[in-house]
């Protein structure tokens, strides 16, 4: 709810700011030439300090720049922080956007195009999955560049499954099957559950009906233009969380970020989560031994979401937006993108980087990881739309209220279409 409100807030600030006005407090060019750029990386801890490795080998490789890490937040908060950053002309050269909220983020005159950049023989562009290059292309223009590259599926804890007899499940399954493992897998006296779904009502409670609403032929907004194209759909996707609830087999997870329900879930508790490939790290520490499998269907067909988040970057100046160009490039091309998200628990963006010697030894070391990546050939990817805040909020409140048992598939669907297609006809 709060990226809504940021959303709105940014709308207001993209006419307010003034164009260049960091540059003018602060080149970036030191008395020797070296560049200085500052980014806002939104990382903690493993991501964070494989991070900051990388920029390490960038610095040795380019001398003139240099790149600061010391400021942002937590990608969590980033959109309110560049809300605020860019109203008061005191905004970084780089900052890590949630692929959602580009949209809005790009309205503002301070964002730079990159359409020459990734069109640059050195990076890889043509060669990105498709799900990493629609979601910085907004208008036929991109507007960023892709940071990290996950999809969902589902992991599994192998022993929950013998203890309940239940054989693991496989590609080709169904929603159905899905609900009933989870039913089956359910001791509420042992207090286990069989899968879990966030309960806040945010992104992370929406982006995991996407696959069901998009399988059963949903799309974010319908031929008019003018409201959603899931209302129709919604209701039978929202059976899905209903049945779910009605068994008892769901964890809500109450709190934002979801860690009380993949605790859960690592403490042996929970036979199920859709989860995307940052967790296998945690799970693989816990020792938790488990089995990766792709989606649910109700077509039989694969389908699941990519969450492609993004380095955006914003305009201090000719020298600091060069610099930033040159950082994202760098960080974008096959070598460093291995890394990357072999230490962050990301996927490669580009086939080049899967095809790379280093991915392909890590992927046989990390049981499961290869479903992920197999998952982005046929994985979609939330719109780049001003209103999707909204709508995502309207959405995530239906699915709450189902997960609470306040209200049936059908009402949640008929409140959320109406407070969705409100948004979409407010003039952006």
């Amino acid at each position: 709810m709060l990226r809504g409100a940021g959303a709105l807030a940014l709308a207001a600030a993209a006419g307010t700011a003034v164009p260049g006005c960091g540059a003018e407090q602060d080149d970036g060019v030191g008395a020797d030439g070296r560049v200085t750029i500052e980014l806002w990386h939104g990382q903690a801890d493993t991501a964070k300090a494989a991070l900051k490795r990388l920029v390490a080998d960038f610095e040795r490789a380019h001398p003139r720049i240099r790149v600061d890490m010391g400021g942002g937040v937590l990608a969590d908060a980033m959109l309110q922080k560049i809300t605020a950053a860019l109203a008061s002309g005191a905004y970084p050269d780089i900052a890590y956007v949630f692929g959602s909220d580009l949209a809005n983020v790009a309205r503002s005159p301070q964002t730079v195009d990159l359409t020459d950049t990734v069109g640059s023989a050195r990076t890889p562009w043509k060669n990105y999955w498709p799900s990493a290059r629609e979601a910085v292309t907004i208008n036929g223009r991109v507007r960023a560049s892709p940071a990290v590259l996950d999809a969902l599926a589902v992991v599994c804890n192998r022993k929950l499954f013998k203890d309940a007899g239940i054989p693991l499940p496989e590609a080709g399954w169904t929603w159905d099957d899905f609900t009933e493992t989870a039913r089956k897998l359910t001791d509420r006296g042992a207090g286990r559950f069989g899968t879990g779904w966030p309960g806040v009502g945010d992104e992370d409670t929406v982006w995991r009906i996407w696959p069901l609403l998009w399988d059963l032929g949903g799309d974010f907004m319908g031929d008019d233009g003018r409201s959603i194209g899931f209302a129709d759909q919604g209701a039978r996707a929202l059976g899905v969380v209903r049945d779910l609830a009605r068994d008892k087999s769901v964890y809500i997870d109450p709190k934002p970020g979801s860690e009380q329900m993949y605790q859960v879930f690592l403490s042996g508790r929970m036979g199920m989560v859709v989860t995307g490939p940052w967790q296998l790290p945690d799970i693989r520490t816990a020792k938790v031994d488990y089995h990766v499998v792709p989606l649910p269907s109700f077509s039989g067909k694969p389908v699941t979401i990519s969450g492609p988040d993004t380095w955006t970057v914003f305009d201090n100046g000719e020298a600091r937006a060069e610099a930033a160009r040159t950082f994202v490039d760098w960080l974008a091309r096959p070598g460093q993108d291995v890394r990357w998200g072999a230490e962050a628990g990301s996927l490669p963006l580009s086939r080049a980087a899967e095809a790379r010697p280093e991915w392909r030894r890590h992927s046989e070391e990390v049981e499961g990881l290869a479903v992920f990546t197999k998952a982005l050939e046929t994985a979609r990817v939330r719109p780049a739309h001003p209103a999707y805040p909204q709508v995502s909020q309207a959405l995530g409140q239906a699915i709450t209220s189902v997960l609470l048992g306040r209200s049936t598939p059908a009402a949640a669907m008929r409140s959320c279409a109406e407070e969705a297609d409100a948004a979409l006809l407010i003039p952006r």
